[in-house]
C-alpha cells in the first residue's frame, strides 16, 4: 500500500516530506490538471478541500479518472464557500461588510454539491454519492478564536490597519456570531462531499 500527495507548492511539498518518514507516502509537486501519474496506476484519488483552487475543475476530475483504475474510487469534499459553510465565515462576513471582500478561490462554484454532483456525473462516472457533513472547531476561548483568526496574513493586516475603537466594534460583531459553550467558543462549517466508482 502507498499514498501519492501533489501539490503545486514545492514549499508543501518540503513540509510534508519533513513530516512524514514512515515511507508509505511519497510527495510529488504537479498540478491537479495535470498530475504527475501513470494512467490506471491507482485505486483511489481524492482532492480534500481542493476542488475550488483548480481553475479547471472538470480537467481535474478528468485528471483522477485518468491515473484511477477501473472500478477504483474518486471523490472530493470542499468547503461549501458560497452559501456560508467556511470554517472562518463569521470573521469573512465582518470584512464583506467593511468592503474588505476576501478573494474567493478560482472557482468556488465547484463546492456546490450540486455542481459536484453535476461534475462527477459528466465525468460519466459510476454510483455517484453526495452529502453534506458538518464540523466544529472548539477553542478554549474568544481571545484564542480571535488569535487564530489573525494567523492569516491578510486578515491580520487589514485589521492592524483598524484604529482601536473600530477594531473593537469588529471584534464585537465577530464575537456575537460564535456559539460559546460557556468560555469555548465553537466554530461550526459544513462541507460537500461526492464520490463516484471509474467504469470498467
Amino acid at each position: 500500500a502507498g499514498v501519492i500527495g501533489v501539490d503545486p507548492s514545492p514549499q508543501q511539498i518540503a513540509f510534508a516530506r519533513q513530516r512524514h518518514t514512515a515511507g508509505l507516502a511519497r510527495f510529488e509537486q504537479g498540478d491537479a490538471m495535470a498530475l504527475p501519474i501513470g494512467d490506471a496506476s491507482v485505486d483511489a484519488a481524492t482532492m480534500a478541500l481542493v476542488i475550488f483552487f483548480v481553475p479547471e475543475p472538470a480537467r481535474g476530475v478528468a485528471e483522477m479518472q485518468r491515473v484511477v483504475r477501473p472500478g477504483g474510487s474518486i471523490s472530493a469534499y470542499a468547503w461549501d464557500y458560497l452559501d456560508g459553510g467556511f470554517p472562518w465565515e463569521p470573521v469573512n462576513a465582518e470584512l464583506r461588510a467593511l468592503g474588505f471582500a476576501p478573494t474567493p478561490p478560482p472557482s468556488p462554484e465547484a463546492g456546490r454539491l450540486a455542481n459536484m454532483r453535476e461534475l462527477w456525473e459528466a465525468a460519466g462516472l459510476d454510483a455517484v454519492e453526495t452529502r453534506v457533513i458538518t464540523v466544529e472547531r472548539s477553542f478554549p476561548s474568544f481571545e484564542e478564536l480571535w488569535a487564530t483568526a489573525l494567523l492569516s496574513p491578510v486578515t491580520a493586516a487589514i485589521f492592524a490597519a483598524m484604529d482601536a475603537p473600530g477594531l473593537a466594534g469588529v471584534k464585537d460583531r465577530v464575537r456575537a456570531n460564535v456559539r460559546f459553550e460557556g468560555d469555548t467558543a465553537v466554530l461550526s462549517a459544513r462541507a460537500n462531499a461526492v464520490k463516484g466508482i471509474v467504469r470498467a
